[in-house]
């Protein structure tokens, strides 16, 4: 905030003329050197002295001499200019286009299938040599390889799902809730399950990341509840395919149920009321930051969210 609304009628002409009536100490000579007229440098003169209260530069024969408030100015002045100058310039972006760059990224299978997909076809629509390889996410976030730059980003559930880490960056891409899935043929009764019909089913668990806890089981665990998993798939596909033709069920993201479950085969329905939802969130690096390469592959992922309707 400024210390005086009288500050607030200054612009960057003005402060301008006051860099160059100190170093020139000649109104003619600045009129000429900003190409304005002479009025307009009297005029930006009268309203840094009003912002001012200070002469700042007193008329003498030897040319326009600068106050002692002018002196103590001068410095900062330069140096406010020289920010806006660099406002404007801003860093240097990232050009995909002139060089081949790999991002190492940790993900779980749902970033797999619901974002990678659309952002390496983004890439390719734009001959943009990127290459984008996928580590799996374990019970921690790889905090070390971040910092380490073995690793430019993960890819990670929450809310809380993970410990934290101060250093890192985090922002949320996108919120999903859960849904179960079953053969078409094995429908319920109900629109949706409730928790006593839930747990009498047999249940098929995708593991697209890995962790020894799970939200369904945890949630379960609060009400009193625990269901039975009479397998564990490494992924949603695979889970899919084991509930085929039986009557037992698989809980999954809404969003992967509407891209892989598809009809006439699968049929799906609500989850008991109170499951929780969760995000997608991304992590990376504090010193990423100043990685334009980095900065600008974050962009991308958040665009494609973006482009999902998501954020």
């Amino acid at each position: 905030m400024l210390n005086s609304n009288l500050l607030r009628k200054l612009d960057m002409q003005d402060l301008m003329v006051f860099i160059a009536v100190y170093e020139q100490n000649s109104v003619t000579e600045v009129s000429e050197t900003l190409f304005v007229s002479q009025s307009t440098v009297s005029y930006s003169l009268k309203k840094l002295r009003t912002s001012f209260e200070d002469d700042l530069f007193i008329n003498t024969r030897a040319g326009m001499r600068p106050t002692y408030k002018a002196t103590s100015m001068y410095g900062h002045v330069q140096k406010i200019l020289e920010s806006i100058n660099l406002c404007h310039a801003g860093s240097q972006v990232f050009d995909p286009t002139q060089e081949a760059v790999t991002f190492n990224i940790c993900a779980p299978e749902y970033f797999e299938q619901l974002i990678l997909p659309r952002l390496l076809k983004n890439f390719d629509h734009a001959d943009l040599p990127v290459i984008v390889n996928v580590h799996k996410l374990e019970t921690e976030v790889p905090a070390e390889a971040l910092r380490s730059g073995n690793l430019d980003l993960v890819i990670c559930f929450g809310p809380h799902f993970h410990r934290a880490h101060k250093d890192l960056k985090t922002q949320m891409l996108l919120e999903d809730d859960l849904v179960c899935v079953f053969d078409k043929r094995s429908a319920p009764r109900e629109p949706a399950f409730s928790l006593q019909s839930f747990v009498a089913r047999r249940h098929v668990f995708p593991t697209p990341w890995t962790s020894d806890t799970n939200m369904i089981d945890g949630w379960l665990a609060r009400q009193a509840h625990k269901r039975q998993v009479i397998a564990r798939a490494n992924s949603y596909s695979a889970a899919l395919k084991m509930i085929t033709g039986t009557d037992f069920i698989v809980t999954l993201p809404r969003r992967v149920q509407k891209l892989l479950a598809v009809e006439p085969l699968f049929g799906h329905c609500e989850a008991p009321n109170g499951l929780p939802g969760f995000t997608l969130e991304m992590q990376w690096n504090e010193s990423s930051e100043q990685d334009n390469a980095n900065t600008w592959f974050r962009e991308q992922v958040v665009k494609v969210c973006g482009i999902q309707g998501v954020l």
